[in-house]
């Protein structure tokens, strides 16, 4: 099983993190939505406090796929609110294709590269992030106590790194080198965005226009290829906005659960 945290109460609410993070990422939005949902958030295979995969003959996205389905089983939750960062995003976008999401919200989702020198990038991105991670974890705790080092080791994936508690982000330096092998699987069977979700799910895309990793005007191809959802920026944001503005990201959120379901047709 997959680990995860519960906090809050009211409809469910599904935070999925992005390839070499963890549940952690999230700790900036939590309390500003736990009074309104149920809020869960999951730690990924191979990342944070999760077993690493164990693909039994299955692919990485049927693997990843089952397994937040057997969590939405164990926690009785049918049909989550489901938001996703990065690598999150994607398999937001695809649990509503599935039929299970009552709404998404994709923050700076994959899938949604132009071609192989896109992906090329990416991959050496985080080729060279983890090459820095492996000498700076054992010291992260004292050194990302200095607003430059945490600057310097973190303005890949925020705006703002200085808004990063430092605690935080030695640990989340300890997780990227622990992750390695969970992100070597991933990166093996990177996909783009096949699908085409349901116009009756309410869906938001929205893209952070200082990201360094997923670069910005993949937006473009993301409003071709899925048109019916809203689309928006966030301005100011890098990668992995929830830490560079949390109210804006928790307000976008809200905005995407309460969007109405278009009423059946009685045709």
């Amino acid at each position: 099983m997959l680990a995860y945290e519960r906090t809050g109460s009211g409809e469910p609410l599904l935070l999925i993190h992005g390839i070499a993070h963890r549940r952690q990422a999230w700790d900036p939005i939590v309390a500003r939505l736990a009074d309104e949902f149920d809020v869960v958030t999951v730690d990924l295979p191979g990342h944070g406090e999760s077993p690493s995969f164990d693909l039994k003959g299955r692919t990485v996205r049927e693997a990843v796929t089952d397994e937040l389905n057997a969590l939405r089983v164990e926690l009785r939750i049918e049909q989550p609110h489901v938001v996703g960062n990065s690598l999150g995003g994607l398999l937001a976008l695809e649990m509503a294709d599935a039929g299970h999401a009552r709404s998404v919200t994709a923050l700076s989702p994959a899938g949604f590269w132009l071609g192989k020198a896109d992906y090329l990038y990416i991959r050496g991105l985080f080729a060279g992030v983890q090459a820095m991670a492996r000498p700076l974890a054992p010291v992260a705790g004292t050194v990302l106590h200095n607003d430059i080092a945490r600057t310097l080791a973190f303005a890949w994936v925020a705006a703002h790194p200085d808004r990063l508690d430092p605690d935080a982000a030695a640990d989340d330096t300890a997780n990227m080198v622990a992750s390695r092998k969970a992100i070597r699987t991933f990166f093996s069977a990177a996909y783009r965005y096949p699908g085409a979700i349901n116009p009756d799910v309410p869906t938001t895309i929205a893209w952070a226009t200082r990201d360094l990793t997923l670069l910005p005007y993949q937006a473009i191809e993301a409003r071709r290829r899925v048109p019916h959802a809203t689309h928006r920026w966030l301005p100011g944001c890098g990668h992995m906005p929830m830490s560079d503005d949390p109210d804006l990201v928790a307000d976008v959120i809200r905005e995407t659960t309460r969007t109405p379901r278009p009423a059946p047709s009685t045709v």
